[in-house]
């Protein structure tokens, strides 16, 4: 299972993923530097919003961090979908998976490494680049988020979800199908963030709902919803309200059910792709 696991990494390295990816994460990383200069120079500690104070330090370092969870989220999925989408019915076909899978290695352990070798590459990445995010905005504009690596560490688990469900899509689908299937996917898990913002916005239950159940469903959009809402849990009054309703999907709270279930979907995921890859014929 182990050397699976390295395998993953030795693919990483022949297609420069690890030379790539760093100067990519660079420019991403520099951009958000220049951001946060902008944001932070012109603020005061507390701004005036109708008849109550907002802090807007707090309000633009949630604001600005949030985003950068957004991006974050979506960049090591991306990685994750770009080490998996091809994964089985991919390597099959282009004749690369045979090789491996009659060495003396079980098909369980084969796919277990894999699944294992992109979650370390890809959660790695993620968390690296929420506390580079982290750092950028507390030594620019003094704002740290407390909790600070709960955020990160959400972010770690809905990224493991995307690479389980891209690995059991590779069974099942070509290379490209999957691939595509599988961003369609995920976008699907932010539109249920949106929708049951709008809906809380609008005051729809049905609509909140429908949103709020489609991201237990695709639990990665509750995972980032969840960590968001640990991002902004020390903000107090009007700017807890504002910075709750968080950039591209509102903050909720998870908790203990949230991590439950995430373990329990990231398990039955991964089972049901054992599963599937050890009665397929290749």
């Amino acid at each position: 299972m182990w050397e699976m696991a390295l395998q993953t990494f030795r693919e990483c390295a022949r297609r420069r993923v690890f030379l790539l990816v760093p100067i990519a994460t660079a420019l991403f990383v520099a951009l958000y530097a220049v951001g946060n200069h902008y944001a932070f120079r012109t603020l005061e500690g507390e701004t005036q919003l109708g008849e109550q104070l907002v802090d807007s330090v707090s309000l633009a370092g949630a604001t600005l961090v949030g985003l950068a969870m957004f991006v974050t989220l979506f960049l090591g999925s991306a990685l994750g979908i770009f080490l998996t989408f091809g994964l089985v019915r991919g390597d099959a076909e282009t004749g690369m998976l045979q090789p491996i899978v009659v060495r003396p290695v079980a098909r369980w352990g084969f796919l277990l490494g894999r699944i294992l070798g992109a979650w370390i590459v890809c959660g790695a990445y993620v968390l690296v680049l929420y506390l580079a995010s982290v750092l950028v905005t507390g030594l620019i504009g003094g704002w740290w988020p407390s909790p600070l690596v709960i955020p990160g560490l959400a972010l770690v688990m809905a990224v493991g979800i995307v690479v389980a469900l891209s690995t059991l899509g590779s069974i099942f689908l070509p290379a490209l199908a999957n691939g595509i299937a599988i961003f369609m996917v995920y976008g699907a898990g932010l539109l249920a963030g949106l929708l049951a913002q709008l809906g809380d916005a609008l005051n729809s239950p049905g609509l909140e709902n429908t949103g709020k159940i489609v991201s237990y469903i695709l639990p990665f959009e509750a995972l980032y919803q969840s960590g968001l809402n640990s991002l902004t849990s020390s903000a107090t009054g009007l700017t807890r309200v504002l910075v709750q309703l968080g950039p591209l999907g509102g903050a909720q709270e998870g908790g203990l059910p949230l991590l439950g279930w995430s373990l329990v979907y990231l398990c039955g995921a991964t089972a049901l792709a054992i599963q599937a890859f050890g009665r397929r014929d290749l």
